[in-house]
């Protein structure tokens, strides 16, 4: 009888049946210390990436499992969905991170870190410093709201970058059809430290001392809010530092709570793997996954790679963006791949990574959802203006309309 069925039984019976661990767990309505032992992260932990339970992966390196862009890329409608399953299976009850290999083309890569590299350049020329969460200020570069200043300093590269159908299938796998992207780069110079092992947005950002306050099912659910990714824009060796990830940990019930204590930091060190990536590899993990970047210890390997946080669009993210100014300034190139007849799929990927995806929150007393439960989002707007091939100006006009239309 499934685990579900037989609990019911036993309760409408008055059976004295010991529940299932982690159906226990779920009782709980708050992370209390007995979600805290090492013994259980271990057992949560020490298990195997089974390749027979994922058969869309190409391998397993390292209890992490790996999938091939251009694999993905074959996928036809029904498969992709079986994918997207199997990817969801992945993060949440399997590894909880993998790896596409060949994720973004080389050439879009380097024009892609040609801009990022000038931006840094400029930010440095500012007297710019930037922090950093984990790592020592002004130790690395970084780019904050990487996502709006490539957008605005390239449009065309940043339309090309994120119209990438590897990062659309993993991102609406996670999160559903109008996810919101944010991302900052980090540039890890030779010499860079490692960053200390945590988990990341929302509840991985909470103060500890607040993080009990939070109820067990928030616990659960902070996770599904997001999706944690990394493109590398160079070859990283192991000498490079790529990210240090502990496999499985994200099924660990206390591990917002757990991960700054000393016996949880030594067994990641212990215990944590890094895989090399070549440029153009990506990697995506759930946020509750324990990790966090390695040591440079290289002689002239910059390690640079794009930190994608995507959100769900229910969710907050991190970073503020001025997506009104990302949309006129993508728009043009929007348009040439269009006229150039590029896949309507990639189209909606670069809509959707530049475009606000929600509708709220607004004013309804002006933005009213005539004819439908929402009033259109941004997204609606360009990808309308994209079919009717609209001028820039006519776009323009019809972002202005909108956003006084939402205003309190």
């Amino acid at each position: 009888m499934p685990l579900i069925a037989a609990l019911i039984t036993a309760r409408l019976s008055g059976m004295a049946t010991p529940l299932h661990p982690d159906v226990a767990r779920r009782d709980r309505p708050w992370i209390s210390e007995a979600d805290m032992r090492l013994e259980s992260f271990r057992a949560d932990v020490e298990r195997d990436t089974d390749l027979a339970d994922y058969p869309h992966a190409s391998s397993v390196r390292a209890n992490v499992l790996v999938y091939r862009a251009a694999t993905m890329a074959a996928t036809e409608a029904a498969e992709r969905r079986e994918l997207q399953a199997e990817l969801i299976r992945a993060l949440a009850d399997g590894p909880g991170v993998v790896v596409i290999t060949g994720a973004f083309d080389a050439e879009v890569i380097d024009r892609t870190s040609a801009a990022f590299f000038a931006i840094i350049e400029d930010q440095r020329s500012g007297g710019l410093a930037a922090g950093d969460h984990f790592g020592t200020p002004g130790a690395n570069d970084r780019i904050w709201n990487a996502a709006q200043k490539l957008a605005l300093h390239d449009p065309a590269a940043f339309a090309e970058y994120y119209a990438n159908d590897a990062l659309a299938v993993v991102c609406q796998a996670w999160l559903g059809p109008r996810y919101q992207v944010t991302s900052q780069v980090n540039v890890v110079n030779p010499g860079g430290q490692a960053q200390v092992p945590h988990r990341d947005y929302h509840l991985g950002f909470v103060p500890p001392d607040h993080l009990g306050a939070y109820p067990a099912h928030m616990h659960r659910a902070s996770p599904a809010l997001t999706l944690q990714g990394a493109a590398a824009h160079c070859d990283m060796p192991v000498e490079s530092g790529p990210t240090m990830l502990l496999p499985h940990s994200q099924r660990f019930a206390g591990g917002y709570l757990a991960f700054n204590r000393p016996e949880f930091v030594d067994y990641f060190a212990a215990h944590h793997v890094q895989l090399p990536l070549r440029r153009g590899d990506a990697v995506f993990f759930n946020p509750a996954l324990y990790h966090g970047a390695g040591s440079n210890v290289s002689a002239d390997i910059r390690r640079i790679a794009n930190l994608m946080q995507i959100s769900s669009p229910f969710g907050r993210a991190m970073e503020s963006l001025d997506r009104t100014a990302m949309v006129r300034a993508v728009y043009p190139a929007l348009r040439a791949m269009r006229a150039a007849g590029r896949p309507q799929r990639e189209l909606e990927n670069a809509v959707v990574a530049t475009a606000e995806g929600y509708a709220f929150p607004t004013n309804l007393d002006r933005d009213q959802p005539i004819g439908s439960l929402a009033p259109p989002s941004q997204v609606d707007i360009v990808l309308d203006a994209l079919a009717r091939d609209l001028t820039d100006e006519d776009l323009h006009v019809a972002l202005r309309d909108q956003n006084e239309r939402r205003m309190p």
